[in-house]
């Protein structure tokens, strides 16, 4: 007998032991912890993207007026001498009056074109109010809506007034004639700019206002009072969208410099390098630039629009740098007004913030409406003048040797300047000002490379850095560049649209125009690409092809399904799922699509992936196929054949582990229900006819009379935590009563203990609760309706379906919706029954007779109680009975109006007015098939208004949008957990640490050897009856578990920390728990003997439980009263989880890929009572209701991985153990209370110990050598490895010395030497060693 100290760890308990043991916990993997787990599985909210322009405009016609009258001054203007002369660069003294002004007016016009050169020109020199209106009225009529430029030059005539006028000459220029600013106004109409050039013109814009005003008071009278005088004349047009540039103030005169042009303002909007170079180098700091003179500038090379010459490099730096100031200083809306709706007012807008800058140098403030913010001081400026002074430093040298032009640094160090921004910021910080700047350098292909290379690294911060980007400008850059056939900028291309297209999919439209999806068609067949830029560029066509049908068309000839299929078996998994999408979405309501798919056989291609080991790529594998046979066109007997073909193929997926997928697989399912509307609407006809004759036994009701003893004073009810499975735990939301009887259990000595299974211990619930979806009152099929005829048609035989061939698809496909119906997963099963109501409804209104029902057949009959013979409750009293609650409630009986000669039954709890429970909950509103339900009678025709069409054809899920979000989110961020510095990292070590405290300090105890353990330190009234306990590893937290909910309780602090419903139907019983990640994020698996798993996380903290996932870990189990129910083991090294019980296999699910990887036969005719596992040698044990004990590798085949069997008990395994070190044994234990030792590698066992005879429940201690058994006979027997016994408990502390119940559960704590147990009489004990110990 080797189980003495030796095999426990040495006692020396070094530092490097416990280092190495912390180091462990990093190395565990985690389950349940990606993004599919902690995200509801939605797309992002999409962002209002503003960047697109709702009017892109043109400026179409632009008037020139220029009043000069050269010669003459006017009288109110008193100028210098000498004085600026220069208008357009011309001296207008140079030359005879007349030539004069004819130059400088085709000069205006020269500058003009510059910026917009295919406007309509008009010139009117030295006009008269008539030439103006003439001018002005003819160009609003060619213009139509478009944008009208009025430039006015007042330079030769008096200042504005402040009645709002401006003065022009009469025709033989005797007189100044004053032009109201008012008429101005209605001859141009709207959309206009306007710029004066005049003295006071601030006066202009002021007057400007007011009268736009006085307009639009105009319009509301006029709307407002139709017989208004000003209603009966033609309406003043509204000003709203017009655009003033002003030379100054209302109270400033133009500055009268000689050495600059009059026209000051005219030549900064114009010709704004020429001016912009004049002044620097009239500025003190120009002496610094030596052998610069202001007849060497007129002498700078090149031309404007040519980059690569020096005068052209600084125009494309000036604009860049006006361009940034205005993004950087403007309100977002603004600047898309002025600076992207229309070329030539951005032109106009970047050259006033020069002239703002020069002339407040000569203390003249130009002015605009809508007003801008100064932006004469800011920093980008001095990058102007250092730009300047580089170029100006080399002309010199330039023009007299001919030296080579140096380019500006200016571009490479703004992009410097942004990449630090990049890497050197913190999360939350302004945007970068050098946005705009990248923008520009993507034109010049020095820099492209990197200037793609760091918008890449901008987009990839998130949603807002991409509206951002967009916002600026830089759609029509990008997609212009996708003309590129360069291969380098290939990956940085994908990249860049992946993150467009991920937070704004309208661009769809745009790339398909530009032939933009070629690029990527191209990207894809690549194979020289690596995975994840062909990812990208399947995700962005799977953009352009969703629900977008030219994109659909231009991506189908463009061979992208070919494509597709081709890149199926890619090992990137992300590849795989967008693939699959990318098809899902191509052929969706899209035939030429599907037809081609058909004929490369993409279903049965894409049937490789519904095994694959990723669910997201099994998901959207699903998704694809549901929308091939989701097309809606007339159908032929080879595509109904198809459709068949994948409808078996998904039906496979049935009992799949993730819940994700199942829900993907219903929406799939209902794609083809909708397809074959009428064919299902017979199967459910015929389901809802089986359904009312037939009457299953409930495995709940079917316990012997003779075990039933009469129900005991329930305790109060406690009240349940709301739980959220995302929104809700179907049933929690429809209020429960948690009212528990209890069944004692009377054990008849003559039956023998053979006859008697720890599986009995289950409590019954006497209150029937309703497991419907929160809207039951709207669903015709009620929960526990379809839940019987699931089982219905899994125990009758069906072939008596009349006119539906037993196995034809449909039927099939409805017995696949209907366990879909019952799945553990409420959002799996709220989806089905949507699918499946949304039938039954149109199967029944098309099968209803005119005159629907006689009030007579509205069955009237009380919920049954689940009594032992389901008799039916009978209310005493007066009280009528509820009409119409309950459809066949679960005890499968045909309800039968209740009779006056059955004995009057009491509810076993009859709720007090007031009391916890409302009537209702008493008595589930489930309805019968036909019912229209009591509250509306049926009327003749009655039409089916008042019920909800479930389903519409865009059922779906949101995984595409969810798995869309990806591209939206960082992707070369380093993740939270990676980042040492960040908090979940922090927490993390925190746990990390207590866990090795934990370990270190508990093998201290056990160490030293524990020879008493009856210390209680721990006792109180659990809400329902202990079923399960389990002991939290590291913290003081504790899990009970009763039939059907689970409570926590902190048994250090001795109080209660939550209590929730595990969700499980009323007929089954949670048998097993288990805590997973217990050494970091905790969940709790949660297995009921229906063979559901669940899995919560956020229990016993202050929020809300969650449902994380749920799957039918083990099916056709029928949950029966004496089965083990289900039986689970958990390896955390591995990930695997090992589940069995009332069947016929072990079945080994692997969590990370949720999916079942083994099902080892157990070549037994008996259920599986205990596993355990030790995944350093692959060994698994079973213990077994026959006794028998088998050890199983399951490295090895089906047929040969059954390595031993143990027959040496005589009944029921209650524990089979197997020790985790490497020649660790196998401890079994029956219910005789036989403790057998086995070595894995002898046939027989090498030790035996006899314990208490009756035993309810055992539990070994992992660490200290110590088995515990509780007894049927009230009582708990703690033994060491020889067999002795060290405590024997059968009273609680306190509590006047109380006899424990018959005890229904116990267990070790896995490190410290606690021994929680539970018992029939709803009490929950821990018990510990000697406190000197602890």
């Amino acid at each position: 007998m080797k189980m003495d100290s030796d095999l426990l760890h040495s006692p020396a308990v070094g530092l490097a032991e416990e280092e190495e043991a912390d180091m462990n916990d990093w190395k565990l993997p985690l389950a349940f912890m990606k993004k599919r787990h902690s995200e509801k599985i939605e797309g992002s909210k999409a962002l209002a993207q503003s960047w697109r322009m709702k009017d892109r405009m043109k400026t179409v016609s632009v008037a020139l007026v220029l009043c000069l009258n050269v010669g003459v001054d006017p009288p109110d203007v008193v100028k210098t001498s000498p004085c600026a002369r220069l208008e357009c660069w011309i001296d207008p003294l140079s030359m005879s009056p007349q030539k004069a002004l004819e130059t400088i007016g085709a000069n205006l016009q020269k500058q003009y074109e510059n910026w917009q050169p295919r406007a309509r020109y008009k010139q009117s020199l030295d006009p008269t109010v008539d030439e103006v209106k003439k001018l002005c009225t003819s160009l609003r009529r060619n213009a139509k809506e478009e944008r009208v430029l009025f430039h006015y030059n007042g330079h030769g005539v008096p200042r504005p007034t402040v009645n709002g006028e401006i003065w022009v000459f009469n025709k033989n220029y005797t007189q100044y004639i004053p032009l109201s600013i008012y008429d101005l106004q209605t001859w141009m109409g709207s959309p206009s700019i306007f710029v004066y050039d005049c003295s006071n013109a601030g006066i202009i814009v002021k007057s400007f206002k007011q009268f736009a005003l006085q307009r639009e008071q105009e319009l509301e009278v006029a709307a407002i009072n139709p017989s208004h005088p000003l209603a009966q004349m033609p309406l003043p047009p509204s000003m709203k969208n017009c655009i003033q540039l002003a030379a100054c103030e209302a109270s400033e005169l133009l500055p009268m410099n000689p050495d600059l042009p009059a026209d000051l303002f005219t030549s900064c909007l114009t010709t704004p390098i020429k001016i912009a170079l004049r002044w620097f180098c009239m500025q003190k700091s120009a002496k610094l630039v030596p052998g610069v003179t202001l007849d060497l500038i007129e002498k700078i090379p090149g031309r404007l629009n040519d980059r690569r010459t020096p005068l052209g490099e600084l125009n494309w730096i000036f604009t860049a740098i006006t361009d940034t100031i205005a993004w950087n200083v403007l309100p977002r809306d603004l600047f898309q007004k002025l600076f992207r709706q229309d070329l030539l007012v951005a032109s106009l807008f970047r050259n006033f913030l020069l002239a703002e800058r020069i002339m407040r140098s000569y203390n003249c403030t130009p002015v605009s409406s809508p007003r801008l913010p100064p932006t004469y001081m800011h920093a980008m400026w001095q990058a102007w003048d250092l730009a300047v002074d580089i170029c100006l430093s080399q002309l010199p040298t330039i023009i007299e040797e001919g030296t080579a032009f140096r380019h500006s640094p200016f571009f490479a160090e703004q992009l410097t300047a942004f990449q630090v921004w990049l890497t050197m910021g913190v999360e939350n910080r302004n945007p970068p000002e050098q946005l705009p700047i990248v923008l520009q350098v993507l034109l010049s292909q020095v820099h492209r490379l990197r200037a793609l290379d760091l918008l890449g690294r901008f987009l990839d911060l998130g949603p807002w850095a991409v509206s951002l980007a967009l916002s600026v400008g830089i759609f029509p850059y990008v997609l212009k560049l996708l003309q590129s056939s360069a291969r380098e900028l290939r990956p940085l291309l994908v990249f860049i649209w992946a993150k467009i297209l991920a937070v704004d999919s309208s661009c769809q439209a745009d790339l398909v125009k530009d032939n933009g999806h070629k690029y990527f068609l191209s990207v894809l067949a690549d194979s020289y690409m690596p995975a994840e830029h062909r990812t990208m560029a399947v995700f962005i066509l799977a953009v352009i092809v969703n629900s977008y049908n030219t994109g659909q068309e231009a991506c189908l000839q463009g061979n992208l399904i070919a494509n597709c299929l081709e890149q199926l078996s890619d090992p990137h998994p992300l590849l795989r799922q967008w693939v699959a999408i990318c098809l899902g979405r191509i052929w969706q309501n899209f035939e030429p699509a599907r037809w081609c798919g058909v004929r490369d056989s993409a279903h049965e291609k894409l049937y490789t992936l519904l095994s694959d080991p990723i669910p997201e790529v099994r998901c959207a594998a699903v998704f694809a196929l549901g929308t091939f046979v989701g097309n809606s066109a007339e159908r032929t007997d080879h595509s109904t054949t198809i459709d068949h073909n994948v409808a078996m193929m998904l039906a496979q997926l049935i009992n799949d582990g993730s819940p994700v997928v199942r829900k993907e697989l219903v929406v799939a399912l209902s794609h083809l229900v909708v397809q074959y509307e009428s064919n299902f609407c017979t199967v459910a006809l015929q389901f809802i006819e089986e359904e009312k004759n037939y009457s299953v036994p409930s495995p709940a009701n079917t316990a012997e009379p003779g075990n039933l003893t009469p129900v005991r004073d329930s305790p109060a009810i406690p009240r349940l935590r709301s739980v959220n499975s995302y929104t809700n735990i179907r049933a929690a939301t429809t209020a429960r009563n948690l009212n528990k009887s209890l069944q004692n259990l009377n054990l008849n000595e003559e039956g023998g203990p053979a006859a008697f299974s720890p599986g009995n211990l289950s409590t019954s619930s006497s209150a029937s609760s309703t497991l419907g979806s929160p809207d039951n009152d709207e669903y015709i099929l009620s929960f526990e309706t379809i839940d019987k005829m699931r089982r219905v048609s899994s125990y009758s035989s069906l072939n008596s379906l009349i006119g539906v061939s037993f196995n034809s698809v449909y039927t099939q496909i409805w017995r696949v919706l209907l366990h879909l119906a019952a799945d553990p997963f409420p959002e799996v099963s709220d989806l089905a029954m949507k699918v499946l109501n949304s039938i039954a409804y149109k199967a029944t209104m098309n099968a209803r007779p005119q005159r629907i029902l006689d009030s007579g057949s509205l069955t009237q009959s009380a919920p049954a109680s689940p009594t032992s013979k389901g008799t039916h409750i009978h209310q005493a009293g007066g009280s009528p009975p509820m009409p119409s609650t309950s459809s066949s409630s679960l005890t499968n009986e045909v309800p039968k109006p209740p009779t006056r000669e059955q004995p009057a039954t009491r509810p076993p709890y009859t709720p007090t007015l007031g009391g916890q429970a409302p009537h209702s909950h008493q008595f589930p509103r489930t309805r019968k098939m036909f019912d229209k339900g009591p509250e509306q009678a049926a009327e003749d025709g009655d039409e089916p208004g008042g019920h909800r069409n479930y389903i519409c054809p865009a059922l779906q899920t949101g995984l595409c949008d969810w798995s869309a979000k990806y591209f939206a989110q960082p992707v070369m961020k380093i993740p939270e957990e990676h980042d040492v510095e960040s908090q979940v990292r922090m927490e993390r070590q925190w746990r990390f640490l207590r866990n090795t405290r934990v370990r270190r300090q508990s093998r201290g105890i056990t160490q030293k050897g524990v020879s008493r353990l009856d210390d209680q330190i721990f006792i109180n009234r659990n809400p329902g009856v202990p079923s399960v306990v389990k002991f939290h590893p590291f913290n003081t937290c504790i899990a009970v578990a009763d039939k059907d909910s689970i409570c926590f309780w902190d048994w250090e602090k001795g109080e209660r920390l939550d209590y929730f419903y595990n969700g499980n139907p009323r007929y089954t019983r949670i048998t097993a728990m288990e805590y997973l990640n217990g050494h970091d994020c905790s969940l709790l698996l949660t297995a009921t003997d229906d063979g559901a798993l669940r899995i919560w996380k956020n229990f016993a903290d202050q929020k809300n439980p969650e449902m994380v996932t749920a799957w039918q870990g083990l099916s056709d189990m029928l949950p029966t009263t004496r089965g083990a129910g289900m039986v689970v083991d958990w390896e955390q090294e591995t990930g695997l989880l090992m589940t069995s019980g009332d069947v016929r296999v072990v079945r080994i699910w692997d969590t990370d890929r949720e999916m079942k990887i083994q099902d080892i036969p157990t070549g037994a005719d008996s259920c599986v009572t205990s596993l355990s596992c030790d995944s350093q040698r692959s060994l698994i044990v079973a213990g077994l209701g026959d006794g028998s004990v088998r050890v199983f590798d399951r490295r090895m085949g089906p047929n040969e991985c059954r390595v031993m069997t143990y027959r040496e008990h005589g009944a029921w395994v209650v524990k089979a153990h197997l020790q985790k070190e490497t020649d660790g044994h196998i401890i079994s234990v029956s219910v005789n209370g036989d403790v057998r030792f086995f070595e894995p590698r002898s046939p027989d066992s090498v030790n035996v110990l006899q314990t208490v005879k009756g035993l309810t429940a055992l539990d070994i201690h992992p660490q200290a050598n110590l088995f515990a058994c509780g007894s049927m006979n009230q009582f708990i027997a703690v033994y060491n490895s020889n067999g002795d016994v060290i405590s024997n408990i059968k009273y609680y502390d306190g509590f006047m010395g109380q006899r424990i119940g018959a005890i229904s559960c116990l267990a070790f704590h896995p490190h410290w030497p606690h021994l929680a147990v539970g018992s029939n009489d709803y009490y929950m004990s821990i018990y510990s060693a000697e406190k000197r110990l602890r």
